[in-house]
């Protein structure tokens, strides 16, 4: 029985351990701003795609916020999805087609 006993306390810490969650990530991913800061710079690709595209039919798809640049793939109309990096001072970079590499 002492052996069941085991087998019961570390199949019991099993599955507390798997109904973890890890929450010390520095970003994160979605569809809607999770900060001001992040809304912020996902206006600045927004705008910025549209400048550099020409298309004003431009959707964010997803970002993943960090200090140090956020990154936000776009929906840019029928052309496809682009990247972006935004940073905290409103500037962007690395403005690229995802459908099209050889595109801005």
């Amino acid at each position: 029985m002492p052996r069941l006993g085991k087998l019961i306390v570390c199949a019991a810490a099993l599955a507390a351990l798997a109904a973890c969650d890890d929450t010390t990530s520095t970003a994160v991913s979605s569809a809607a701003p999770g900060n001001s800061a992040e809304a912020a710079t996902r206006q600045a690709c927004v705008r910025d795609v549209r400048s550099t595209t020409g298309n004003p039919d431009v959707s964010v798809l997803s970002s993943s916020f960090s200090e140090a640049g956020t990154e936000v793939i776009l929906q840019v109309g029928p052309t496809g999805q682009w990247s972006c990096i935004a940073y905290g001072d409103g500037t962007t970079a690395d403005i690229m087609s995802l459908t099209d590499e050889g595109a801005l």
